[in-house]
């Protein structure tokens, strides 16, 4: 028997994981139907409110009795009962695959007298330890963090989140007109329009309230997948100004292939998928476009495929003119159809990458410094090419602030390795109070440019050169600059590459098939 407890986090953003799930889609072949989804627009919140356009009710879901009547309006649904809803810090520490693991773990953390969590997540773990007040003190989880450390229950790459939980019986009221009704299920609403509104947004289908793995409430989106792709394909892909059809069917197989290859990837907490860069950008009815609709509409159930079996269709947005190999982004098994390659140029569509000094900053890139939304360029992507520089002061808190203790000078900073994409695969800052590494995307974060606000944001790719700047009369060094090329990390499709070759007339098929080595398209319904 597991002794741990298994909760649910609230905030989480990373990297996507090359794990499909949803095997009996993977391996079935043709399917007579379409499949529905289940979307986590409101992933944990105490209280929300949901509606309809036009008639619609609102149903019990276990026991299938309207509770309410109504047209276009909006009810609440609250937490309600014996639950206590508590919010915390907590320093995730891992994720592992293995019990044994989290056994071991658990049993050293608690030795020590630390809290511990553990929450299901994708087939696996993610191990947290403490629990601290919202209000908590930097500095005091710093020390935290740096104790647990050095006592090898956390590494320094362990970072926090603010978990929230509700402890004691699950009830819920829902509120309309001045009338309150209570019920332990889910409820749903189910609209003759087929139009819902969660929080005041519209979505196709049906919207339903529920409670998740931790006992607060998640507001979930449950339509067709193909309703689903209307509202994926404009937000991952914006048909302004990437009005190419082909670049957008090309991206629709790719939504399609990840969405039905993760069917079931959160079904603790009730729901397959995210609405966010965790998994695909969902907008909703609103953010269609009849462009993105018309590429949906021109696939439908067409999926890529390799061996027979669903791929894990990743993509970012810009490649900088070579794409990655997924083991040399993240901690994984070479991936046969994720191999670097090549990347269309503006007016010359398939040559290779140049070499580095490419980067080198020139007319036409693009400070950092100055860039507030991030913005694309109708020509492709305005970070195809880009530069940044820090003062010495800067990079000794960007790097001081990522490993959590103060770094004083930054003496060096070295790229010792590169994989075949030129991407930096390990980096190496030379302090006065010691020499740190990080790897593979990994870097992204421990070398953050600061925005236009002034804060501190993940540099754009890792397919860079760094170099010291220095003073001039007495060569010292005054700072760093960077020049790079992309925005992602670079596995996959290049979306503003396949808008490119869309331009220079290639078709979706050829697009995917460029960027996913040896696959096949099918059509599975």
């Amino acid at each position: 028997m597991r002794l741990w407890k298994v909760l649910t986090v609230s905030v989480f953003v990373c990297a996507m994981v090359l794990q499909g799930w949803g095997a009996s889609l993977a391996s079935a072949g043709e399917s007579a139907e379409e499949p529905i989804i289940r979307i986590g627009v409101v992933p944990a919140v105490e209280s929300l409110s949901i509606g309809g356009q036009g008639n619609f009710d609102i149903i019990d879901k276990q026991t299938g009795e309207v509770l309410f009547t109504g047209a276009n309006a909006q009810s609440v649904v609250a937490l309600s009962g014996t639950s206590t809803v508590q919010s915390f810090f907590r320093l995730q520490v891992a994720f592992t695959t293995s019990d044994v693991y989290v056994a071991d773990w658990v049993r050293r953390a608690t030795e020590e007298g630390y809290a511990t969590y553990v929450e299901n997540y994708n087939n696996g773990y993610r191990l947290y330890l403490g629990e601290f007040a919202p209000d908590a003190s930097f500095a005091e989880r710093v020390a935290f963090k740096n104790e647990v450390v050095a006592k090898g229950l956390a590494a320094n790459d362990a970072f926090w989140k603010v978990v929230t939980t509700a402890e004691g019986e699950n009830r819920l009221t829902i509120s309309m007109d001045g009338v309150v009704k209570e019920t332990t299920n889910a409820v749903r609403v189910i609209a003759a329009s087929e139009m819902v509104t969660i929080n005041g947004k519209a979505y196709r289908g049906v919207a339903e309230v529920g409670f998740n793995s931790s006992g607060t409430l998640a507001g979930i989106n449950e339509l067709s997948i193909e309703q689903y792709l209307y509202g994926v394909v404009p937000r991952e892909l914006p048909p302004v100004p990437y009005g190419e059809v082909e670049a957008q069917k090309a991206q629709a197989i790719a939504a399609r292939t990840y969405a039905l290859s993760n069917l079931g990837k959160r079904s603790a907490d009730g729901y397959d998928l995210l609405p966010t860069t965790s998994d695909q950008v969902y907008g909703g009815f609103t953010a269609e476009h009849p462009i993105s609709n018309e590429a949906v509409d021109g696939t439908k159930g067409i999926v890529a495929t390799y061996d027979g079996k669903l791929i894990t269709a990743v993509f970012h947005s810009t490649s900088g003119g070579f794409t990655a190999s997924n083991e040399d982004v993240w901690n994984s098994e070479a991936t046969p159809y994720l191999r670097a390659t090549h990347v269309a140029q503006k007016g010359n569509s398939l040559k290779y990458v140049p070499a580095l000094e490419i980067y080198k900053k020139t007319g036409n890139s693009e400070s950092l410094r100055k860039v507030k939304n991030g913005d694309f360029e109708a020509d492709w992507s305005r970070y195809y090419r880009w530069h940044f520089e820090w003062t010495a002061e800067e990079i000794s808190d960007v790097i001081g602030s990522y490993f959590n203790t103060d770094v004083g000078r930054v003496l060096e900073i070295n790229v010792t390795e590169r994989s075949r994409s030129g991407r930096a695969a390990v980096i190496e800052f030379v302090t006065e109070n010691g020499t740190f590494y990080e790897y593979k995307d990994r870097i992204r974060w421990a070398l953050q440019y600061i925005n236009a606000n002034g804060s501190p944001a993940v540099l754009l790719s890792t397919l860079f050169i760094i170099e010291p700047m220095k003073d001039q009369e007495t060569g010292e060094t005054i700072g760093y600059k960077v020049d790079g090329g992309g925005w992602g990390h670079g596995v996959g499709m290049s979306q503003v590459g396949a808008v490119g070759m869309a331009e220079k007339g290639y078709t979706y098929d050829v697009i995917l098939k460029h960027f996913y080595t040896g696959i096949d398209l099918e059509t599975r319904y």
